[in-house]
């Protein structure tokens, strides 16, 4: 075994000991229709689908995706397998798996496997097709009011200089070329000083202020920004444009899967008896901490997920 794996395989071995501390011997019958043989440790049969859960579970493929038995991939993940499976055999013999601390430890790794597939079962088998489409179709609506609008920034230090680069700008020289030689935003002064497309709902507030009303064409500023003082060129402007739904499916079955686990966790805190034993503020209800983390600013409202924009 390769030694930059020894301490991720060592890890996993105790998690490999909940299902070793019942096993009777091996069963020579695949856990799933099809499955394959694909090693064995003394009499502990490893299937294909064992080393493509691992595999899953390492982010190296998705659930989705096949794994060839043949490739070098599959060999790999399985190396790593029967490491891990010879580690949680050595574990058990040398009593490891009987302190108490390794007990609470099996035992909440069985609570977290259980508890995915409970999710499994109960929230992604109601990820349909059709509830995928409901929720494209709503943010297709919402994109139809939103308002793309393309910029150019040239950021100054101070008011003085702003007013210098509006005056130059005046005379008829290029945006482009004034920010190429005066912007002190070094993430788009060699661009030009170019912003590309956005929505006023995700600007600072200060620039979308400045460019609510303003046309294509419009030389906006200089206005006090928290990096220094702007002005802004508005080259285009144009509806937003939706993503295709094949693009927008990930973020959508994301949105779905917390909803759907956000509401199972309620109903069973709803139907259970829990006591938080602290004092204080942190006795206070708050969401699930086992809930899933909640979506980033910027990203849907309860309502519908936000879909990026495809430009």
């Amino acid at each position: 075994m390769r030694p930059s794996r020894l301490l991720f395989s060592a890890v996993l071995a105790l998690s490999l000991a909940v299902a070793a501390c019942g096993r009777g011997g091996g069963d020579a019958r695949p856990p799933e229709p099809g499955d394959r043989a694909v090693a064995k440790v003394q009499d502990e049969t490893i299937w294909a689908s064992d080393v493509k859960r691992e595999a899953v579970a390492q982010g190296l493929v998705g659930e989705g995706e096949p794994l060839d038995v043949t490739s070098d991939l599959f060999r790999r993940v399985l190396d790593e397998v029967i490491d891990q499976k010879l580690l949680a055999r050595e574990a058990e013999r040398r009593g490891l798996d009987n302190s108490a601390l390794a007990q609470r430890r099996l035992e909440a790794t069985r609570e977290r496997i259980l508890g995915d597939m409970l999710v499994e079962t109960v929230v992604n088998n109601t990820i349909s097709e059709r509830k995928v489409e409901e929720l494209y179709q709503e943010q297709l609506r919402l994109a139809r009011t939103s308002e793309e609008i393309r910029t150019r920034l040239i950021l100054s230090r101070t008011r003085e200089e702003a007013d210098a680069v509006v005056g130059i700008l005046a005379q008829g020289a290029a945006f482009e070329a004034v920010a190429m030689e005066r912007s002190v935003d070094e993430a788009t002064r060699f661009s030009g000083g170019d912003l590309g497309y956005s929505t006023l709902d995700v600007m600072p507030q200060a620039y979308a202020n400045a460019l609510r009303d303003k046309p294509a064409g419009s030389t906006v500023g200089p206005f006090q920004t928290e990096g220094g003082w702007a002005v802004l060129r508005v080259e285009d402007r144009r509806r937003e444009t939706p993503p295709t739904l094949e693009q927008a499916r990930p973020q959508i079955v994301r949105y779905l899967t917390y909803e759907g686990v956000r509401q199972l966790l309620e109903d069973l805190r709803g139907k259970a008896e829990v006591d938080v034993l602290l004092n204080g503020d942190a006795a206070r209800p708050q969401e699930p901490a086992s809930a899933p983390a909640a979506p980033a600013a910027g990203s849907p409202p309860a309502s519908a997920p936000a879909a990026a924009s495809a430009s």
